[in-house]
Formats: C-alpha cells, structure tokens, sequence
C-alpha cells in the first residue's frame, strides 16, 4: 500500500541514500531546537538564543535548497516530459512561498 503525503496526495520515492541524508540533516536541526528550547527554559541570553535561531533558520534554507535542487531535477522534469505543464503553476507557487 503506498502511502499518501498530507498535503497534495502525490508521493516522490527517493533513493535510500538521500531519503537517509535529508532526514539526517532534519534531526540535526531538531535538536537545534531543541537546544533553543532549552536555552528558553534556562533563561538565555536574547542574543545568544537568536543566534542560534539564525542558524536554525540556514540550515532549513539550506535544506530547502537541496530538496528544491532535487525535485526540479526529477519530479518537475519529468511531469514536463510527459506533458504535465500545470508543474509549472506548482513550482512558482512553492517558490513564492519559499521566499516569503
């Protein structure tokens, strides 16, 4: 039984070796959440927590990047090939939500 994204109902099965780096890179940031979540409870300095949420947030936008990257290469292209032009419309809106 194939499983079903929450958002859109497609699915994009990835090779085992990215599927593992990108949640690899996730866990990463997760924990430097929660290590912000932590500095909260501790009463960190302001600056010292938003720094670390600086990071945070370049580490997603790099993550972005990657995952942008490979699905141009493969889910946008080939739905080009096979006709399938409404992608387009797809990828502009993502890209407009990315850059927000």
């Amino acid at each position: 039984m194939e499983k079903k994204c929450c958002c859109s109902g497609k699915t994009t099965v990835r090779p085992p070796e990215q599927k593992k780096a990108l949640l690899n890179r996730l866990r990463r940031i997760e924990g430097q959440v929660r290590g912000i979540q932590a500095m909260i409870e501790n009463d960190a300095y302001c600056n010292d927590v938003l720094i670390q949420s600086a990071a945070v947030n370049a580490a997603m936008n790099s993550f972005n990047r990657e995952l942008l990257t490979s699905h141009i290469r493969s889910c946008v292209a080939r739905d080009i090939r096979q006709g399938r032009d409404e992608v387009i419309d797809e990828l502009a809106a993502t890209l407009q939500k990315l850059m927000k």
